[in-house]
């Protein structure tokens, strides 16, 4: 239960992050997408188990930059690969919500993600395989350090897949629903990268307060979410009988 709940925390950030990717495909195409991702990630992660010796392994280090005093590894070329593609891919996720919106506002009858090119299924899914090996490092990582049983390890991932699979397309709809959250969900992915290249240099971030800073964030968000709708409530019709 417990490796099930941390493989599920840990992979928050992969569904968002699916879900982002997902939501350049046709509307039709977003829940295969997203399913199948969370399937080939489940695969994949039951296949790094398999080999967690090697896995392990990666993270003895090769090379040492002796200016900056990093020390190389296979994990760590990984972790620095996977960091940088995550910061470039959400920002440009995140000029695009931007320029989209900014298009939407000046002309309304453009619906907004029709600016620029749709992207096609298979390029969608190399992009989720790609982040799902540097997520699922951490996730294969965690397990081995709480148990060596594979099939414990193999229940835990696949029980967390099924609760991501449950809960993906809600996240979707919500993420997409309200494009403040969509940035939001975007810059906390930027802020995950800047924590995968930190932790590749060999630079241990707590990620306590990472995950603080992000929920704080959300908190706030939510909230203005709310008083939103307040503020577009129309409150008592004053012409009704009996209105005030």
């Amino acid at each position: 239960l417990a490796l099930t709940s941390l493989e599920i925390v840990l992979g928050i950030d992969n569904v968002v992050f699916l879900a982002i990717l997902a939501g350049r495909l046709p509307p039709e195409r977003q829940a295969r997408a997203r399913r199948v991702g969370l399937l080939l990630a489940m695969l994949m992660r039951l296949g790094l188990l398999a080999a967690a010796y090697w896995i392990m392994k990666l993270q003895t280090p090769f090379a040492t930059i002796p200016v900056v005093e990093i020390e190389l590894s296979g994990k760590s070329l990984i972790l620095l690969a996977g960091g940088l593609f995550l910061i470039a891919k959400a920002t440009m996720e995140i000029h695009h919500t931007v320029e989209e919106g900014g298009a939407h506002r000046q002309n309304p009858g453009v619906r907004p993600g029709l600016g620029r090119k749709a992207a096609s299924f298979t390029g969608v899914l190399v992009q989720i395989l790609l982040l799902d090996l540097v997520f699922s490092l951490d996730s294969v990582i965690t397990a081995v350090g709480m148990t060596s049983n594979y099939w414990i390890m193999a229940t835990a991932v696949v029980a967390a897949v099924g609760v991501m699979l449950l809960f993906a397309g809600p996240i979707a709809r919500f993420v997409h629903k309200h494009p403040t959250m969509k940035t939001l969900a975007l810059a906390f992915l930027v802020l995950i990268g800047v924590l995968l290249v930190a932790e590749g240099a060999g630079r241990h971030l707590p990620r306590g307060y990472i995950y603080f800073a992000m929920a704080f964030a959300l908190g706030v968000e939510l909230v203005n979410m709310r008083a939103g709708l307040r503020r577009a409530g129309t409150g008592p019709d004053v012409s009704a009988p009996g209105g005030s």
